[in-house]
């Protein structure tokens, strides 16, 4: 979709995110709606003698973040290091999975072992899946198939099954793939993918997608650091940013956002404090996230990202870069801002890069 390559570079340039184009592969499948699974048959589109599937169908987001492999300072720079996993599909409502895409981000911000920050923040940060071959799991791990091959595998081999039966069949206790099939290609630890995969299921909803309708996820990561002073402990905090939406054609059908902010801290001696909690997203956290509490916001940030993405649905990418809005990017739309008032030129970024 060409026409939108300019719309997406004007979002991109006045949003406060910054990421990269890139088109993740989806894995949809033909699927009955009556709760019957079918096996796939290896392409990226499963032999299936089955009718296609109809009706509605639930559109999931799963985004799974954590920073337990951080550092500290010493001989060598210390690090915030981070993983992030985001899994979207679309599901029947017998739980089968139609669709499936699955996406990690592994970056991490150095600092030296007197609390300076040492990286370059400013660096672009790309998905696995935007990375491609550039991830470096044949280069320099010997692998027979990349980060991006092992993850489609386990997206493909997902689709036409419900949780328990992927859980069944897919990987054993060590968490690496059993099935024959899959463990040809997947031979990454895939414990941590199909938990994404089953949390996505469960927080799937019916947000308007059809059977047959298009999954796409798009992804936009930044950083902000301080460095650790006298007075203050040093902060490097990655934000990912994600959409998931289903397409008819160029329309909207479903869209979910959310967000995760992972934080570590870090003294002058370059010790690093991180917290042993689960790191949830702007949407688990809900009221605790504290848009009310002391913004006195009248919506929390999931209850507004909630709102822009049900506005954007059946609307075109086009349209939603033309959402008016001021000088803060915040909407002018009467509608829109009666319940959105922060600003969303992020959010028109994220739909015009899963749209492009």
């Amino acid at each position: 979709m060409k026409k939108f390559s300019a719309i997406l570079s004007l979002l991109l340039t006045i949003s406060l995110l910054a990421g990269c184009m890139g088109t993740p592969v989806v894995y949809q499948c033909d699927c009955p709606t009556d709760g019957t699974a079918t096996e796939n048959s290896g392409t990226t589109t499963p032999e299936n003698t089955a009718p296609p599937a109809t009706g509605a169908v639930k559109t999931g987001l799963a985004i799974v973040a954590n920073a337990a492999e951080s550092k500290n300072a010493g001989d060598e720079d210390g690090e915030a290091k981070y993983d992030v996993t985001i899994v979207g599909v679309t599901v029947d409502d017998n739980g089968v999975i139609l669709s499936c895409v699955i996406d990690s981000v592994g970056t991490s911000v150095k600092f030296d072992a007197t609390g300076v920050i040492t990286s370059d923040i400013f660096a672009e940060i790309l998905t696995k899946n935007e990375l491609g071959e550039s991830y470096g799991m044949k280069a320099y791990g010997g692998a027979k198939y990349e980060w991006y091959e092992q993850a489609a595998a386990l997206a493909q081999y997902a689709v036409g099954k419900t949780v328990e039966e992927l859980k069944a069949g897919a990987v054993g206790e060590a968490g690496k793939a059993v099935d024959v099939d899959l463990a040809a290609t997947a031979t990454i630890y895939l414990g941590g993918y199909v938990s994404a995969i089953e949390k996505a299921v469960q927080n799937a909803q019916h947000l308007g997608a059809q059977a047959g309708d298009e999954l796409r996820i798009a992804v936009i990561n930044t950083l902000s650091t301080t460095s650790a002073s006298a007075d203050n402990v040093g902060l490097a905090q990655l934000d990912t940013d994600v959409a998931v939406v289903t397409l008819k054609g160029e329309t909207i059908t479903s869209c979910v956002i959310d967000s995760v902010q992972a934080k570590v801290n870090f003294d002058v001696s370059g010790a690093v404090a991180v917290s042993s909690d689960p790191i949830l997203t702007k949407n688990e956290l809900g009221e605790a996230y504290g848009m009310k509490a002391y913004a006195g916001s009248a919506y929390e940030w999931n209850e507004q990202a909630a709102a822009f993405a049900a506005y954007v649905t059946s609307k075109t990418a086009a349209e939603v870069a033309g959402i008016a809005v001021n000088e803060k990017t915040a909407p002018t739309d009467a509608d829109l801002a009666a319940t959105v008032t922060i600003a969303v030129g992020g959010f028109q970024a994220l739909i015009a890069k899963a749209c492009q």
